[in-house]
């Protein structure tokens, strides 16, 4: 994480960094009196996601999924390639097309403008087979763009209005990245049990060069949440609570955010057909 660290000239403590917090306020107040109360349409597609559009600096329009579950955004080689997208140094890794992340010098949802947000370059899966299915997609809009903004949907009118709320979001994809690499290299694949405050009660796997959708539940506690849903040991999880589990770190990322005594929908694939299940995890201990 970048820190900010204090001069140890006292006439440039006081004098440098003032000036330059004002002038990075004042550019932040115009950016967002340009953005205030911006109101854009979105489609509601069959698969019952939320499509906009965006342009991505200059280049488009495109269209989007906007997901307020996904922890980051994540744009299409064809995107990065038409709007000259260059992955950071170091951030490429060989997983469904993936790129890296990439800051994105100016993103568009309409009249709201945001400035140096962060976004994946990858060609999911998951995203290729809505678009088959709905038409075109080229990404995903999450956390990195909707957290700058108070976000109110119109379901009627099937639009969405922004806000800005001066929040600037973390980077959340470093600490996933990390999760990430970690696994590279090693010649086990690591499990991970799945044990938020929520306790589910499966351990889930994905073999190395897995490309399919979803990932294999490779145990299930006895006694635990998973089994008195009756999920079974073999079941390929393909979405937890209406979120991708494409990886052990997404279904990781996905349970994390169920509380503990919530009832939600749990879609597996078992035998070649695809079965819902609701499983209610417990509180930990």
């Amino acid at each position: 994480m970048k820190r900010w660290f204090i001069s140890s000239c006292l006439f440039l403590a006081v004098l440098v960094p003032v000036r330059a917090e004002d002038k990075k306020s004042d550019e932040k107040k115009s950016r967002d009196k340009k953005v205030e109360a911006v109101t854009v349409p979105f489609e509601t597609l069959k698969t019952g996601h939320m499509a906009v559009m965006i342009t991505v600096n200059g280049k488009g329009p495109y269209r989007v999924i906007f997901d307020t579950g996904a922890p980051f955004s994540l744009l299409t080689n064809k995107v990065a390639k038409e709007a000259g997208l260059e992955p950071e140094k170091g951030g490429g890794i060989s997983l469904f097309g993936m790129k890296g992340q990439c800051k994105v010098k100016k993103l568009e949802v309409g009249k709201a403008v945001l400035d140096n947000s962060s976004a994946m370059i990858m060609d999911h899966p998951t995203v290729k087979a809505l678009g088959d299915a709905v038409g075109g997609l080229e990404g995903i809009i999450g956390f990195p763009v909707f957290a700058r903004f108070k976000t109110t949907l119109n379901y009627q009118d099937k639009t969405l209005t922004f806000e800005p709320n001066g929040f600037e979001p973390p980077d959340v994809m470093e600490s996933m990245m990390a999760s990430v690499m970690s696994l590279v290299g090693n010649d086990k694949p690591a499990k991970q049990i799945l044990s938020p405050s929520a306790q589910w009660g499966m351990v889930v796997t994905k073999k190395e060069g897995d490309d399919d959708n979803g990932v294999t539940i490779k145990e299930v506690m006895p006694g635990g949440a998973a089994e008195l849903a009756g999920l079974k040991a073999g079941d390929r999880m393909l979405t937890m609570d209406g979120r991708w589990t494409d990886s052990v770190n997404d279904t990781y990322q996905a349970s994390g955010l169920v509380k503990a005594g919530t009832p939600v929908k749990v879609v597996v694939k078992r035998d070649g057909k695809e079965k819902v299940l609701t499983v209610k995890p417990v509180s930990g201990l």
